[in-house]
C-alpha cells in the first residue's frame, strides 16, 4: 500500500480540503472553520482554518468550542432512546402519559389569528377554527417531527404566526416553555405530515419527567461523561471561554436586533453577531433545550459519532444497543411525506429517522454518499455525517448565519468522499 494512502483514503487527495477551506476563510465572510475526517478506525484529518473571533491575532484552533444548535437534537433523541431501552416508555405511548397537558390539544382547521399581540390565549382562540385531534400525539411523533408542533421561524401558515405573535418564548425553563407551547394548537393532525419543529424540545422535557433529572444533568451523566465529551454542555466554564468561537453573519448595522437572513447577506450586510464574552452560555443558567442549546467541539462530537458508528458503544461504554441504533438511523417517513422540506429547502434525497436525516436515494443528492448515511446540521454552519457502509465520518464546524448562504457543508463532503480510493 502506498505510504500516501491510509484507511483506503488518498492523503494527497484529502489535502484538497485544506485549499478549499482556506479559500473560504479568505474569500467569504466565514471567519473560521474546523474539519474532521475519520475512516475505518483512523482519524485522517483534523484541522482548523481562519480566526476564532474578531481578534486577528487569535487563530481558530481544533479544540474550539462552538454553538452547535440543532446538532443538539441527535444527542437528546439518543438520551430518550436510552430511557426507552430501560423500559421507561414505548415509542407508541401518548405523550400525555408523561405530560398531561397534551390531552387538551386542539388542531388548527382554519381562520387567521390576530396580528395584535394578545395578553391571553382566549383572545387568539376566538379568531380560529379548532378541531379535536384524530388521535393523541405519541413519543414517536415527537422523534420524527410528525407531531403537529411547528417552529416560530418557519414561514408556513397561521400557527407559525401565532407562535411568533403570542405565547411561545424560548428564554424560559423547559417546563414553562412546554406549558406555553401547549397553549398553541397543532398545525396539523398528528402523524399526517413532517414539519421541523419544537418537538425535540418536548423530547427534552420528557427526559426530565421520566428520569426525574434536569436535562443537562441527564445528558452529562449518561452521555457526555461516559463518552468523555469533556467540552460539551449547555454552558461554558470560565476557564474555557478563550476557546469559544464568536458568531459572525448577516447583520444590519441600523437594526442589530434583526435576525440574520439571506436578504441581508445578499445586500452585503455582515458583521459580528455576538462575542463569547456576551454569550448567554458563559454563565450558569437553567434554560435547557432539546432542539438546540448545546456547545461542543468537533473532537467531542466525533466521539458521539463514533459511538453511533460502532452500533452504540465506544471504548467499552455502551450507550445504546445495536438494534436501537438501527431503529434510530432508519428512515421512518412514508413515501407520502417525501421529499420532506424545512422552510422551503427540500431534502429530496433523504428520509428522516429518530433525530437524524437518512440517505435513501444517493442519485437525488448529486453528492457522493451511501444508502443509510445519516447525520444532521446546526443553524450556525455546523454539520456531520456518518456513513456505516464506508465506516466514514465527516464533521465541519463554523459560526456563521445564515448557514445556507454558503455551500461549505456540500463542498467539504465532496472533498472528503473524493479522497476514498479503496
Amino acid at each position: 500500500m502506498s505510504q500516501k494512502t491510509r484507511a483506503g483514503v488518498s492523503l494527497d487527495r484529502l489535502g484538497r480540503i485544506d485549499d478549499v477551506m482556506q479559500r473560504y476563510v479568505e474569500e467569504t465572510h466565514i471567519p473560521g472553520i474546523v474539519t474532521i475526517v475519520y475512516r475505518k478506525g483512523e482519524l485522517l484529518h483534523n484541522k482548523s482554518f481562519g480566526l476564532l473571533g474578531p481578534d486577528k491575532n487569535k487563530p481558530m484552533q481544533t479544540d474550539a468550542i462552538f454553538r452547535i444548535y440543532s446538532m443538539t437534537k441527535p444527542i437528546v433523541c439518543t438520551a430518550l432512546l436510552m430511557l426507552f431501552e430501560q423500559g421507561k416508555l414505548q415509542l407508541f405511548d401518548p405523550v400525555s402519559h408523561f405530560i398531561p397537558g397534551f390531552r387538551k390539544l386542539k388542531v388548527y382547521a382554519g381562520g387567521i389569528a390576530s396580528k395584535r399581540r394578545q395578553t391571553s390565549w382566549e383572545g387568539v382562540n376566538r379568531a380560529l377554527e379548532l378541531i379535536d385531534p384524530v388521535r393523541e400525539v405519541t413519543v414517536y411523533d415527537l422523534l420524527t417531527h410528525t407531531s403537529g408542533i411547528t417552529y416560530d421561524w418557519i414561514e408556513h401558515g397561521p400557527v407559525e404566526d401565532m407562535y411568533r405573535e403570542h405565547l411561545v418564548r424560548t428564554d424560559k425553563p423547559l417546563a414553562e416553555f412546554v406549558d406555553d407551547l401547549l397553549e398553541m394548537p397543532l398545525a396539523f393532525q398528528p402523524g399526517s405530515e413532517f414539519r421541523y419543529s419544537f418537538s425535540h424540545d418536548v423530547v427534552g422535557r420528557l427526559i426530565e419527567v421520566i428520569s426525574g433529572q434536569p436535562l443537562d444533568r441527564f445528558l452529562r451523566e449518561n452521555i457526555f461523561e461516559p463518552l468523555k465529551m469533556v467540552d460539551t454542555g449547555y454552558n461554558v466554564p470560565k476557564d474555557k471561554l478563550d476557546r469559544v468561537a464568536a458568531m459572525y453573519g448577516a447583520r444590519d448595522p441600523d437594526d442589530p436586533n434583526l435576525k440574520p437572513t439571506w436578504k441581508l447577506a445578499e445586500e452585503g450586510k455582515f458583521g459580528w453577531i455576538s462575542n463569547p464574552s456576551g454569550y448567554f452560555e458563559n454563565r450558569e443558567h437553567k434554560i435547557f433545550r432539546g432542539g438546540q442549546g448545546l456547545l461542543s467541539t468537533a473532537g467531542d462530537y466525533l466521539r458521539f459519532c463514533l459511538m453511533l458508528l460502532n452500533q452504540g458503544e465506544l471504548d467499552g461504554e455502551r450507550i445504546l444497543g445495536r438494534k436501537t441504533v438501527e431503529l434510530m438511523t432508519t428512515n421512518h417517513l412514508p413515501d407520502s411525506m417525501l421529499p420532506f422540506d424545512i422552510n422551503g429547502k427540500s431534502f429530496r434525497e433523504y428520509g428522516y429517522g429518530l433525530g437524524v436525516r437518512v440517505l435513501v436515494d444517493p442519485r437525488q443528492s448529486q453528492i457522493p454518499g451511501s444508502i443509510g448515511e445519516f447525520g444532521w446540521s446546526g443553524a450556525a454552519l455546523t454539520y456531520f455525517w456518518i456513513d456505516p457502509v464506508e465506516e466514514f465520518i465527516g464533521i465541519d464546524m463554523a459560526q456563521f448565519m445564515p448557514d445556507i448562504f454558503y455551500k461549505l457543508n456540500e463542498d467539504f463532503r465532496v472533498l472528503a468522499y473524493q479522497a476514498i480510493v479503496d
